[in-house]
């Protein structure tokens, strides 16, 4: 990763106006997991593609993906990123807005870039902005959501299929794009990135309700104070006797001066009808949907397959 964070840094180097290109700089400066880059990496390996190649689609996706957290983050009005003040709170709105659509438009550019033959590049930049255009999609189907009462399970999880599971998918199928791989290679690749993104995104609904928070990074229970309808709250709802979606809906109804109060007794309910539970049992359908996609690929690198199981396994028992 030490060229591609060479590559990242040297995006934002001695540009004006320093207050757009400071915040870009700040986001990724702070890495997270590097998982997308990673993921177009391993998709190039995987079917013997050119990785030196793999750079610039790996920078692009890492770029998309910072342009949707610093949006993502003034919508849910999240306080923290990786541990440490998010851009709309560090600087203001407009700035974070601002820098966002920069590295928006600096994804597509870097893209283009892509050091191969014209039809891959075509190929990479409309996968690059479909995944953006479906990415904005889910966002806005879970803005949606916050005002209507009726969401099923059904309708969130293509929410999280287009918010989140969609990045994971394209990063993947990127690789599968620049190694010249079948055309049913790179369906299998990307429905392996759409269950292993469901799963992550499941996981971090678990994580918000149940994670170490220092470890997280985030604030627990920031799901339950912003009322968001995450996949827990939907399963509780449907599993819910009379009595207890009376008193789940209370809690996400009643004026709350108490956060505290408000998480334990929804937790308390939550671990009532084993949602949790229930939650890490979806999680390993998806994870066994992902290995069995895997295990359908043909003409691969047996190294980097047995890399991206572990990456399969690895994310969906994540504490962080």
């Amino acid at each position: 990763m030490e060229q591609l964070n060479t590559f990242l840094k040297n995006i934002t180097a001695d540009k004006d106006p320093v207050n757009l290109y400071i915040p870009i700089e700040y986001i990724l400066s702070q890495q997270g997991k590097r998982l997308r880059p990673q993921m177009v990496y391993l998709g190039t390996e995987l079917f013997g593609g050119d990785k030196e190649c793999a750079l610039y689609p790996a920078a692009a996706f890492e770029l998309l993906h910072n342009f949707t957290l610093i949006h993502d983050d003034i919508m849910d009005k999240a306080p923290l990123r990786r541990g440490k003040p998010t851009v709309y709170q560090k600087w203001n709105t407009n700035i974070a807005i601002l820098s966002g659509d920069a590295l928006a438009t600096l994804a597509l550019q870097t893209i283009l870039k892509t050091p191969c033959e014209k039809d891959i590049v075509l190929d990479l930049s409309l996968l690059l902005s479909q995944t953006s255009i479906e990415i904005c999609e889910g966002q806005q189907y879970d803005l949606d959501f916050e005002n209507i009462d009726s969401v099923t399970i059904p309708d969130y999880l293509n929410m999280i299929r287009l918010k989140t599971a969609v990045m994971l998918a394209g990063c993947l199928k990127a690789g599968a794009i620049l190694a010249e791989t079948s055309e049913r290679n790179k369906e299998l690749i990307y429905d392996l990135g759409i269950n292993l993104g469901m799963a992550f995104q499941l996981k971090d609904d678990l994580l918000d309700v149940y994670a170490d928070d220092h470890l997280f990074g985030k604030i627990n229970g920031g799901d339950i104070k912003e009322n968001k309808k995450t996949y827990l709250l939907l399963r509780a709802m449907e599993d819910a006797s009379p009595e207890q979606l009376a008193r789940l809906r209370y809690c996400f109804s009643a004026a709350e001066d108490n956060f505290e109060h408000k998480f334990t007794a929804v937790k308390q309910l939550y671990e009532e009808l084993n949602v949790k539970e229930k939650t890490e049992e979806l999680i390993g359908q998806y994870v066994d949907n992902a290995l069995n996609n895997l295990r359908n690929l043909t003409n691969i690198s047996e190294s980097a397959a047995a890399i991206l199981q572990d990456w399969i396994i690895v994310l969906s028992h994540r504490e962080k």
